[in-house]
């Protein structure tokens, strides 16, 4: 059986005692959590909320360029009064440049993919700056509001702040 299979049967199951339609479209918690795609992190496990809580954005590294668009829409249509990026130990964004993706994907897929930024980087704690400086400078999102950059350990699931 595919996996994609699995993961409908799973629902099956899942939605056949499902108690959570009647939550509203707002997080409760008003924040938006923008977090890597590693699927070693549970944010909602790691940072103790539940369904509907909070907009949880993932994107390869917890890029805030991926996630500008998801972000505002968050701020302004749906209420959100605070920002947490989280970048993480032991990411995949540490082991490769852009240049050496683009290389890859035209030795190996023969495509052209000088257009994307892959937003790879080579310091962990850097990087989580690097997404609150840029989130400062974008007029897109609000900048009334609590941002603040985190890293949580794979290893220990523990999480410790990145200040600018």
């Amino acid at each position: 059986m595919a996996v994609i299979d699995e993961l409908v049967s799973a629902n099956q199951n899942y939605s056949r005692d499902f108690q959570h339609g009647a939550l509203p479209l707002p997080p409760a918690r008003k924040i938006a959590l923008v977090v890597c795609m590693d699927a070693r992190i549970d944010p909602a496990k790691a940072l103790g909320f539940k369904e509907g809580d909070a907009h949880v954005i993932r994107n390869a590294g917890g890029r805030f360029a991926d996630a500008l668009r998801s972000l505002a829409i968050s701020q302004t249509l749906l209420g959100t009064q605070e920002v947490a990026f989280v970048h993480h130990t032991d990411c995949g964004m540490l082991t490769f440049t852009d240049a050496s993706i683009r290389d890859k994907l035209k030795a190996e897929r023969q495509v052209n993919a000088d257009h994307v930024a892959f937003l790879a980087f080579p310091d962990l704690d850097e990087s989580v700056r690097d997404d609150l400086r840029a989130y400062r400078a974008s007029t897109l999102v609000r900048q009334d509001i609590p941002v603040r950059g985190f890293v949580y350990d794979v290893k220990t699931g523990a999480v410790r702040e990145v200040k600018l």
